[in-house]
C-alpha cells in the first residue's frame, strides 16, 4: 500500500459493533436475501434502464436510480431520513463523509450521479458490473499518475451537466470522527465551473452500519441486516457556488468544515475522538471509494 493513501484509525473490533436492538436470525436472513436480490435485480435491469435512459433523458434515468436505491435500503431494513432539499444546480460535485457501503445507495437515493470509486470495485461480484454500467469513474489509488486523468474525466462530465459523487476522505470512518477531505477531486469542480454540494451522512446506531478496517463485506452485510431500527440520515447542506473559493485546497477545506460543523454529535470531529473508541493495538485500514 502506498504511503500517501488516506488512513483511518477505525477497526471492526473497536468501531463496527452493533449496540442497538437486534433482529432475530430469521428476520436478518430474510433481509440479507432481499437486499442481495434487490442488488441483483439492478444488475439484470441495468441494460434496459440504460436504453430507456438514453431515449428519455437523464431525469428518467435518475428517477430509476432513486427508486432502485431506495428499494435496496428498504430491503436491508434501513430507514432513511432526508434533511433539506436538492438545490437546482445544472451540475454539481457532491461530496460526503464516508462511513459504509450503505453510503452509495443512500446518496443515489437522493442525489443520483456518476460516482468515483477505487479500481478494485470493478472486480467485485455483482456490485462491480453494476457500478461500471452506472458510469462509475474508477481510480487506481496507488498510481498517482492516474489521478489527473480521473480528474479530467470528472470535469468533462460536470461540463456536460452531470452530477458527480465523491467521498473525499478516501477511506471509511466509523462516524464518530471524520477524516480530512483530500483536495484532488475538487479540482474537477474548479475546472468545470461547477458548484460543490456538501452532504452529511450519519447512522443510528453508529456501529451497525460502519464498514471499516479489515471488516469482510459479508460480515458488514449481516450486521446491517441484523440491526433493528437502523436509520440513515442524509443532510443536504448549502452548496458552495463556483468562484467562491480560489483553489482546490480552500474548496476542500470549506466543504469539510461544512460537513463537520453540521454534526450535532461531533461539534469538532477529529481523529482523536475516533481513537478513543479503538483498542490501542488496532491499526488496520480500509480505504474504499
Amino acid at each position: 500500500m502506498s504511503a500517501w493513501l488516506p488512513f483511518a484509525p477505525c477497526t471492526p473490533e473497536g468501531c463496527a459493533r452493533g449496540h442497538g436492538p437486534a433482529a432475530g436470525p430469521v428476520k436478518a436472513l430474510a433481509r440479507l436475501l432481499a437486499g442481495l436480490a434487490a442488488v441483483g435485480c439492478g444488475l439484470l435491469l441495468a441494460p434496459l434502464a440504460a436504453l430507456f435512459g438514453a431515449l428519455l433523458g437523464a431525469a428518467f434515468r435518475h428517477r430509476l436510480t432513486r427508486c432502485w436505491s431506495r428499494a435496496v435500503l428498504r430491503a436491508f431494513g434501513v430507514r432513511v431520513h432526508v434533511v433539506g432539499v436538492p438545490h437546482d444546480l445544472r451540475a454539481s460535485l457532491v461530496v460526503a463523509n464516508h462511513i459504509s457501503w450503505l453510503d452509495i445507495p443512500l446518496v443515489a437515493a437522493v442525489l443520483p450521479g456518476r460516482m468515483l470509486a477505487k479500481s478494485e470495485v470493478r472486480s467485485w461480484p455483482v456490485l462491480g458490473p453494476l457500478a461500471a454500467r452506472g458510469g462509475t469513474f474508477f481510480l487506481e489509488r496507488d498510481r498517482l499518475r492516474a489521478l489527473p486523468a480521473a480528474v479530467a474525466s470528472m470535469a468533462d462530465a460536470l461540463r456536460g451537466g452531470a452530477r458527480v459523487v465523491v467521498f473525499p476522505e478516501g477511506s471509511t470512518w466509523c462516524g464518530r470522527g471524520q477524516g480530512r477531505f483530500r483536495p484532488a477531486a475538487f479540482q474537477a469542480a474548479l475546472d468545470a465551473g461547477a458548484a460543490v454540494q456538501p452532504v452529511r451522512i450519519a447512522y443510528t446506531p453508529t456501529g451497525a452500519a460502519a464498514f471499516v478496517g479489515d471488516d469482510p463485506l459479508l460480515a458488514s452485510l449481516w450486521r446491517v441486516a441484523a440491526a433493528e431500527g437502523l436509520t440513515a440520515e442524509i443532510r443536504l447542506l448549502p452548496p458552495i457556488l463556483p468562484g467562491s473559493r480560489p483553489d482546490r485546497r480552500s474548496l476542500a477545506r470549506a466543504a469539510q468544515l461544512a460537513v463537520a460543523s453540521d454534526s450535532a454529535n461531533l461539534p469538532s470531529p477529529s481523529v482523536h475522538q475516533c481513537v478513543r473508541s479503538i483498542p490501542a493495538a488496532a491499526s488496520s485500514v480500509r480505504t474504499p471509494s
